[in-house]
Protein backbone atom coordinates (compact mmCIF):
# COMPACT_ATOMS: atom_id res chain seq x y z
CA UNK A 1 0.00 0.00 0.00
CA UNK A 2 2.67 2.49 0.98
CA UNK A 3 4.38 1.89 -2.63
CA UNK A 4 1.16 3.48 -4.47
CA UNK A 5 1.79 6.82 -5.38
CA UNK A 6 -1.76 8.49 -3.54
CA UNK A 7 0.16 7.57 -0.15
CA UNK A 8 1.71 11.31 0.16
CA UNK A 9 -1.52 12.83 -0.52
CA UNK A 10 -3.07 10.79 1.57
CA UNK A 11 -0.60 11.59 4.14
CA UNK A 12 -1.28 14.98 3.53
CA UNK A 13 -5.09 14.63 4.17
CA UNK A 14 -4.26 12.61 8.10
CA UNK A 15 -2.28 15.99 8.86
CA UNK A 16 -5.21 17.76 8.09
CA UNK A 17 -7.47 16.21 10.20
CA UNK A 18 -5.29 15.73 12.70
CA UNK A 19 -4.40 19.11 13.45
CA UNK A 20 -8.07 19.64 15.18
CA UNK A 21 -8.66 15.63 15.83
CA UNK A 22 -6.09 14.54 17.79
CA UNK A 23 -6.54 10.75 17.79
CA UNK A 24 -6.19 10.56 13.77
CA UNK A 25 -2.57 8.82 13.82
CA UNK A 26 -0.77 11.42 11.03
CA UNK A 27 2.64 10.56 12.86
CA UNK A 28 2.10 6.93 12.61
CA UNK A 29 1.12 6.67 8.90
CA UNK A 30 4.53 9.53 8.16
CA UNK A 31 6.92 7.22 10.29
CA UNK A 32 5.42 3.78 8.25
CA UNK A 33 5.69 5.71 4.95
CA UNK A 34 9.49 6.64 5.41
CA UNK A 35 10.51 2.87 7.33
CA UNK A 36 8.82 1.36 4.28
CA UNK A 37 10.93 3.38 1.96
CA UNK A 38 14.17 2.15 3.24
CA UNK A 39 13.05 -1.32 2.07
CA UNK A 40 10.73 -0.53 -1.43
CA UNK A 41 12.43 2.60 -2.72
CA UNK A 42 8.12 4.21 -2.38
CA UNK A 43 6.77 6.17 -1.67
CA UNK A 44 9.07 9.49 -2.38
CA UNK A 45 10.42 10.63 0.53
CA UNK A 46 10.63 14.51 -0.47
CA UNK A 47 7.33 14.06 -1.70
CA UNK A 48 5.83 12.80 1.92
CA UNK A 49 7.90 15.45 3.40
CA UNK A 50 6.14 18.06 1.20
CA UNK A 51 2.29 16.84 1.41
CA UNK A 52 3.05 15.81 5.06
CA UNK A 53 4.48 20.31 5.71
CA UNK A 54 1.57 21.46 3.90
CA UNK A 55 -0.79 18.83 5.45
CA UNK A 56 -0.01 20.41 8.97
CA UNK A 57 0.38 24.17 8.24
CA UNK A 58 -3.00 23.84 6.42
CA UNK A 59 -4.68 21.93 9.16
CA UNK A 60 -2.35 24.20 11.72
CA UNK A 61 -4.59 27.36 10.18
CA UNK A 62 -7.73 26.10 9.77
CA UNK A 63 -7.99 25.14 14.01
CA UNK A 64 -6.54 29.11 14.31
CA UNK A 65 -9.40 30.21 12.26
CA UNK A 66 -11.65 28.00 14.29
CA UNK A 67 -10.37 29.57 17.16
CA UNK A 68 -10.86 33.26 15.55
CA UNK A 69 -14.05 32.47 14.74
CA UNK A 70 -16.04 30.51 17.21
CA UNK A 71 -13.67 31.10 21.04
CA UNK A 72 -13.07 28.65 23.04
CA UNK A 73 -16.41 27.50 24.72
CA UNK A 74 -18.48 26.68 21.80
CA UNK A 75 -18.33 22.90 21.19
CA UNK A 76 -18.56 20.38 24.55
CA UNK A 77 -15.21 18.85 23.44
CA UNK A 78 -13.59 22.18 24.17
CA UNK A 79 -15.28 22.23 28.05
CA UNK A 80 -13.81 18.48 28.65
CA UNK A 81 -11.54 18.96 31.80
CA UNK A 82 -8.41 17.73 30.12
CA UNK A 83 -9.29 20.04 26.85
CA UNK A 84 -9.63 22.80 29.61
CA UNK A 85 -6.50 22.09 31.24
CA UNK A 86 -4.65 22.54 27.58
CA UNK A 87 -6.30 25.36 26.75
CA UNK A 88 -5.37 27.06 30.03
CA UNK A 89 -1.72 25.80 29.91
CA UNK A 90 -2.04 26.77 26.37
CA UNK A 91 -2.71 30.43 27.24
CA UNK A 92 -0.49 31.26 29.84
CA UNK A 93 2.66 29.57 27.62
CA UNK A 94 1.70 32.43 24.29
CA UNK A 95 1.61 35.20 26.41
CA UNK A 96 5.13 34.71 27.79
CA UNK A 97 6.96 32.61 24.83
CA UNK A 98 4.59 32.81 21.72
CA UNK A 99 7.06 31.37 19.29
CA UNK A 100 8.46 28.24 21.14
CA UNK A 101 5.01 27.46 22.03
CA UNK A 102 3.73 27.44 19.02
CA UNK A 103 6.45 25.49 17.09
CA UNK A 104 6.75 23.28 19.97
CA UNK A 105 3.20 21.88 20.40
CA UNK A 106 3.24 20.85 16.46
CA UNK A 107 5.10 17.60 17.87
CA UNK A 108 1.86 16.94 21.19
CA UNK A 109 -1.23 15.91 19.32
CA UNK A 110 -3.80 17.48 22.22
CA UNK A 111 -1.27 20.51 22.48
CA UNK A 112 -1.04 21.61 18.61
CA UNK A 113 -5.06 21.81 18.96
CA UNK A 114 -4.89 23.94 22.50
CA UNK A 115 -2.60 26.09 21.49
CA UNK A 116 -3.48 27.05 18.02
CA UNK A 117 -7.35 27.42 19.50
CA UNK A 118 -6.17 29.77 21.80
CA UNK A 119 -3.95 31.32 19.45
CA UNK A 120 -6.80 32.26 17.27
CA UNK A 121 -9.07 32.84 20.21
CA UNK A 122 -6.87 35.60 22.24
CA UNK A 123 -6.16 37.67 18.90
CA UNK A 124 -2.34 36.44 18.06
CA UNK A 125 -1.54 38.55 14.35
CA UNK A 126 -2.42 35.83 11.67
CA UNK A 127 0.51 36.82 9.85
CA UNK A 128 2.91 35.93 12.51
CA UNK A 129 1.39 32.44 13.20
CA UNK A 130 1.10 31.88 9.56
CA UNK A 131 5.09 32.61 9.56
CA UNK A 132 5.54 30.33 12.79
CA UNK A 133 3.26 27.29 11.40
CA UNK A 134 5.43 26.72 8.36
CA UNK A 135 8.58 26.42 9.86
CA UNK A 136 6.97 24.04 12.26
CA UNK A 137 5.36 21.91 9.65
CA UNK A 138 8.42 21.50 7.97
CA UNK A 139 10.52 20.59 10.92
CA UNK A 140 7.72 17.97 11.68
CA UNK A 141 7.43 16.43 8.69
CA UNK A 142 10.99 16.13 8.36
CA UNK A 143 11.79 14.99 12.21
CA UNK A 144 8.78 12.10 11.36
CA UNK A 145 10.31 10.86 8.72
CA UNK A 146 13.72 10.77 10.36
CA UNK A 147 12.50 8.89 12.63
CA UNK A 148 11.18 5.82 10.00
CA UNK A 149 14.33 6.32 8.41
CA UNK A 150 16.43 5.26 11.06
CA UNK A 151 14.06 2.33 11.71
CA UNK A 152 14.30 1.09 7.96
CA UNK A 153 18.07 1.95 8.21
CA UNK A 154 18.54 -0.63 11.46
CA UNK A 155 16.06 -3.51 10.18
CA UNK A 156 16.90 -3.13 6.52
CA UNK A 157 14.81 -6.05 4.41
CA UNK A 158 12.02 -6.10 6.78
CA UNK A 159 9.72 -3.48 5.62
CA UNK A 160 7.03 -4.56 7.95
CA UNK A 161 8.83 -4.59 11.06
CA UNK A 162 10.75 -1.41 10.18
CA UNK A 163 7.33 0.17 9.96
CA UNK A 164 6.33 -1.08 13.56
CA UNK A 165 9.71 -0.32 15.27
CA UNK A 166 9.35 3.30 13.56
CA UNK A 167 5.97 4.18 15.44
CA UNK A 168 7.22 3.05 18.52
CA UNK A 169 9.98 5.21 18.32
CA UNK A 170 7.66 8.07 17.14
CA UNK A 171 5.09 7.11 20.01
CA UNK A 172 8.20 7.03 23.05
CA UNK A 173 9.78 10.31 21.50
CA UNK A 174 5.80 11.99 21.88
CA UNK A 175 5.54 11.00 24.80
CA UNK A 176 9.03 12.37 25.99
CA UNK A 177 8.63 15.55 24.18
CA UNK A 178 5.43 15.99 26.61
CA UNK A 179 6.69 15.13 29.53
CA UNK A 180 9.89 17.83 28.74
CA UNK A 181 6.92 20.24 28.10
CA UNK A 182 5.00 19.62 31.37
CA UNK A 183 8.22 19.92 33.23
CA UNK A 184 9.35 23.11 31.87
CA UNK A 185 5.25 24.43 32.44
CA UNK A 186 5.92 23.37 35.95
CA UNK A 187 9.32 25.33 36.65
CA UNK A 188 8.10 28.53 34.54
CA UNK A 189 4.81 28.61 37.00
CA UNK A 190 7.14 27.84 40.11
CA UNK A 191 9.63 30.64 39.00
CA UNK A 192 6.95 32.78 38.21
CA UNK A 193 5.29 32.40 41.93
CA UNK A 194 9.03 32.92 43.55
CA UNK A 195 9.20 36.11 41.85
CA UNK A 196 5.91 37.12 42.64
CA UNK A 197 6.80 36.60 46.47
CA UNK A 198 9.87 38.40 46.17
CA UNK A 199 8.22 41.64 44.29
CA UNK A 200 5.72 41.77 47.30
CA UNK A 201 7.27 41.09 50.96
CA UNK A 202 4.68 42.86 52.44
CA UNK A 203 2.26 40.64 51.08
CA UNK A 204 3.31 37.41 51.87
CA UNK A 205 4.59 38.67 55.86
CA UNK A 206 0.79 39.38 56.40
CA UNK A 207 -0.50 36.51 54.91
CA UNK A 208 1.84 34.86 57.50
CA UNK A 209 0.73 36.76 60.44
CA UNK A 210 -2.50 35.62 59.44
CA UNK A 211 -1.53 32.21 59.69
CA UNK A 212 -0.14 32.48 63.12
Amino acid sequence: MVSTPWVPFVIALFVVVDAFLPPVPSESLIIAAAAAAVSLGQPNLVLVVACAAVGAIIGDNLTFSIGRSVGLERFAWMRRPRMRAALQSAGRGIARRPAVFLMSARYIPVGRVAVNLVAGASGFRRRTFFLLSIVAGVTWATYSVAIGLLAGHLLHGNALLGMLVGIAGGIVSGVLVDLVMRLAARRAASRSSTESDQRNPERRESESIGVE
